[in-house]
């Protein structure tokens, strides 16, 4: 592990074992925790341009249309309900 990510982690940990009134006995679970979460938010980490982003969205199939196809059906749509 990196210094960075046991340092995030610790803190994270930390906060968690606060949150919960510093129970006895929990470090382990915390700890499990807080890792998860980090890995968690290394996997949504994008480019600064946000392509890494668009591609990791396509290639789970959850980026249903590219702005640019969707950009004429919503004025389409605003066009219909201008129109009533």
């Amino acid at each position: 592990m990196s210094h960075n990510r046991d340092a995030w982690v610790s803190q994270r940990a930390y906060s968690l074992w606060e949150s919960e009134g510093r129970p006895d006995g929990r470090g382990e679970s915390h700890w499990a925790q807080a890792l998860k979460e980090f890995e968690q938010l290394e996997l949504t980490k994008a480019s600064p341009d946000g392509n890494d982003l668009i591609e990791k969205l396509k290639a789970a199939g959850r980026l249903m249309r590219i702005y640019d196809e969707a950009a004429p059906a919503v004025e389409n749509d605003r066009q219909i309900k201008a129109a009533r």
